[in-house]
């Protein structure tokens, strides 16, 4: 390691040391656990200063996925998987296509499962990654960095400005180099790890915080939910097959046979059977009637 990257590091709160935290060796688990917990309550208030951001690049992702723009993660090591996680939980949660958020780490695949060594410090690789997606001017790229300084991400984001692409930085620093260069800058700071500079620790909640909002408010702004409710969800195996009966029932009050022959008719599309349900329309209407709302339930009602 070069001494000025030594140098830079020792700048960065994600590689502090929290000197208070010096014996957890030595106490019992229960306590160690104790002063854990009690270090993970501090992430969602340094979460809170940077919901203005948050709420700006939601609105920019709900706007890219109305040009039919896609939202793309990009990230080394944990942030990586965490995109990764985020992007997959989308279709069945949102019934998205898979391919409206995208999930891209550094290494590639084997990445998800197994350190890649040297894949963090790639450029090349983030330009070649983003290349092959065909990024464009209507898609938005969330680079996520613990320490927002990491290569193969400051590269990404780069590139996304460079293709007129909406850049946001996600990072656990104030000042972040990723911030300083994305349109939009999200910068939490958790202050020094539980065991120093383990950023998958509390960076990493705090990132999986940041992905769970910008996907949520983006398909909230998108009519993906009516109030808090899933109502494009897939049933996709038995759990969520019951689920989408009991929103059926929770927004329409019918009885259980004309739930089920709603979402028989309707596909087992859960909005298209609550508006049959509370309109009167035939399925087929009713989902002309919805992709004329742009997808809006509450429109389709109203």
């Amino acid at each position: 390691m070069s001494h000025d990257l030594r140098e830079e590091l020792a700048t960065l709160t994600t590689e502090a040391t929290d000197a208070s935290l010096d014996d957890i060796d030595l106490v019992s688990t229960l306590e160690a656990a104790r002063r854990m917990n009690a270090a993970d309550r501090s992430v969602p208030a340094a979460v809170e200063p940077c919901l203005p951001a948050i709420a700006a690049a939601a609105d920019r992702i709900a706007d890219a996925f109305r040009a039919g723009g896609r939202l793309v993660y990009v990230g080394a090591g944990t942030p990586g998987r965490l995109g990764i996680l985020d992007a997959s939980e989308c279709p069945p949660t949102f019934g998205t296509d898979p391919g409206m958020v995208v999930g891209v780490i550094a290494g590639g695949t084997p990445a998800i499962t197994t350190a890649v060594e040297g894949a963090e410090d790639d450029e090349a690789a983030a330009v070649r990654d983003l290349d092959a997606l065909g990024l464009t001017d209507r898609d938005v790229v969330v680079g996520i960095s613990a320490s927002g300084r990491t290569p193969y991400v400051l590269a990404a984001i780069r590139e996304a400005r460079r293709r007129s692409a909406t850049s946001v930085s996600v990072a656990c620093n104030a000042g972040s180099a990723a911030g300083q260069i994305a349109d939009i800058a999200i910068d939490v700071v958790v202050g020094p790890e539980f065991i120093a500079g383990s950023t998958r620790l509390k960076a990493g909640t705090a990132q999986k915080l940041v992905l769970n909002m910008l996907t949520t408010l983006a398909m909230l702004r998108r009519h993906k939910t009516f109030g808090n409710r899933m109502v494009d969800v897939r049933a996709t195996n038995a759990k969520l097959a019951a689920r989408s009966f009991s929103l059926v029932q929770d927004v329409t009050g019918a009885a259980d046979a004309d739930v089920d022959a709603a979402l028989r008719d309707a596909s087992g599309e859960v909005k298209t059977a609550i508006a049959v349900l509370l309109t009167g329309l035939s399925a087929a209407a009713a989902r002309d009637r919805l992709d004329a709302a742009d997808g809006s339930l509450r429109a389709v009602l109203s």
